[in-house]
Parts: C-alpha cells; structure tokens; sequence
C-alpha cells in the first residue's frame, strides 16, 4: 500500500502534485516524480497538439492553452531523451526542484513512460518511438528501467500498435490500460470516450493474453458522489471476465485525484473510500493480483 498523501513530507507531497509536461526547452520529453513508478519516471509525449480519443472528466491537460507545437519530430525526442537520461545518469537532475524532495532510496529513472498529453497508440509512428526509447534505455545501460506504456486501451490491438507492443516486451516493457468503470454509462460518464466500454475489454484482453499487464483506474467523487459499491462490484466483474478468458493481469493500481482535474464537479476519494473500493476489489478479485492503493488530497 502506497503512504498516504498526508504522510509524505511536504517537499515530496508538492513533488507528487507537480506533473508538469515541461522540462527545460523541450518539446517532447520531461521528467516527474511519480507516485506510481516510486521515483523519477521519464514521459515521452507523443501527442504535444492535446488531441486525445478520450475526455475525462479528470484529464490535468489544460486545453485552454494552445500547444508549442503540434507534429513529432523523433530526432528532436531522441536528443531530448538522451539529455533528460543524462541528467539523471550524472545525478544532476537531483538538484532541481521536484526531484530535490526525492529521499536516495527513490532516486533513479524507474521507467520511461510513453503517456503525454493524449493517447501514445494513435501516433503512426509509434514503433519508432518505441525503438528510440529501447536503444537509449541499452546506451544508458538502465536495465532495470522500463518502458510503460500508460492507455486508454482503444487501439491496443491495431495491427502496427501489437509490432510497437513486441518491442517494447524485449525490452522490459508494460502496459498500463485504463479502466475506470464497470458499466458502459459510468465509462460515459467518467471518459467521455469514443469507443464502448466492450471494445476496451476486448482490447485489453487482447494484449493481456500476450503478456501481464497492469490495470490502472481512477476513482473519484462525480458531483459530490463518490464512485458506488454497485459500480465497483462491476469492475470487479470486467477484471474476473478478462481473467476467465485467458488475460493475465500483473497489478491494478488504484488511485485518486491528485491534482487540478479538467471538471470542478470532481474531487479525490477520501483515504477511507479509497480503501473501501480496494477491500472490495481485493475481495472479490483472485488474491494472486496484486492491488495497489494511491491516495489523492483534500
């Protein structure tokens, strides 16, 4: 079970608030600490114009503020990549603020995490970008680094996203799909996608049929409400169908709101309700996944 965050010190717990996709003057590459990686994690950008095939309700991506820029220019990430991995190599990066607050059990880049400011999947060149970040990941000799891929799970079964996929298995690489509902109105709801509910299934179970892959699900209080038991006893029932159909799932990860969210009618889970969604899901989810709790702020 992560430390709630009232229990992290102060620096750490405005560390875990800062999630700024900025890092000097780059463009497509930045650094966070991350509460999920338990230290530095590496994001690539592969969608700097802010589209996205998803609208949550809790997106931290302002689209208000126009983009830099909007086309990838994979020289451009691969320098950018190489200069964050550097920093990070000779230790430098520990002397700016958020990475400061980090205590030297959490230092180190923990993954390289495909995420951004939209779905990684829909870029057509993703398997390059995939491969730039395999060959940086051997340069720099991060073996224990890997590469993750964080989704909405809509196109994990494309044809050219399964290649990216095979690149990024020989080169310690996870798949972190989202799946923060159990019934196709609360996916509405809380997504605003434009894919049902049983396309993500099935695309998550696609890949996790290939490989363990972790589940990641945001839970939160919609207009004052937090996320109901019947809800919950749904999701359940999403992950124990992937299983029963041959998936294989590593870890769900279980989290809050933890910064400014896109709709002010959305607010974190208390620790408490939090805990009660993972008793629950422990409960009723076969006790060999591993369940993780990540809890937001007031």
């Amino acid at each position: 079970m992560m430390e709630p965050m009232e229990e992290a010190t102060p620096a750490l717990r405005r560390a875990y608030q800062r999630h700024e996709r900025r890092f000097d003057e780059n463009l497509f590459v930045y650094a966070v600490v991350s509460r999920r990686s338990h230290g530095v994690s590496v994001g690539v950008n592969l969608n700097p114009g802010k589209a996205c095939n998803f609208d949550c309700v809790y997106c931290q991506v302002d689209r208000d503020v126009p983009p830099r820029v909007r086309a990838v220019d994979l020289d451009r990430l691969a320098a950018e990549l190489d200069a964050v991995l550097a920093e990070a190599a000779d230790g430098t990066i520990y002397s700016r603020p958020p990475f400061d607050a980090l205590p030297p059990d959490r230092r180190g880049v923990r993954d390289i995490a495909f995420s951004g400011d939209g779905e990684p999947t829909t870029y057509a060149k993703f398997k390059a970008a995939v491969e730039i970040a395999a060959a940086a990941r051997r340069r720099f000799g991060l073996e224990a680094t890997k590469i993750v891929l964080i989704t909405d799970a809509a196109y994990l079964a494309r044809p050219a996203v399964r290649e990216a996929l095979k690149v990024m298995d020989a080169n310690h690489g996870e798949i972190w799909a989202k799946l923060d509902a159990g019934t196709e109105e609360y996916f509405r709801l809380v997504d605003r996608p434009n894919v049902r509910l049983s396309h993500v299934i099935e695309n998550i179970l696609d890949a996790a049929r290939r490989r363990p892959i972790v589940i990641q699900s945001l839970f939160m209080r919609v207009a004052g409400v937090p996320i109901p038991d019947a809800e919950v006893e749904a999701y359940c029932g999403r992950l124990n169908d992937i299983l029963a159909a041959g998936g294989a799932l590593k870890e769900i990860q279980l989290y809050t709101i933890a910064r400014k969210p896109a709709e002010p009618t959305v607010a974190p889970l208390t620790d408490a309700e939090l805990d009660r969604v993972a008793a629950m899901v422990r409960a009723r989810v076969p006790v060999e996944v591993d369940v993780e709790t990540f809890y937001g702020v007031a």
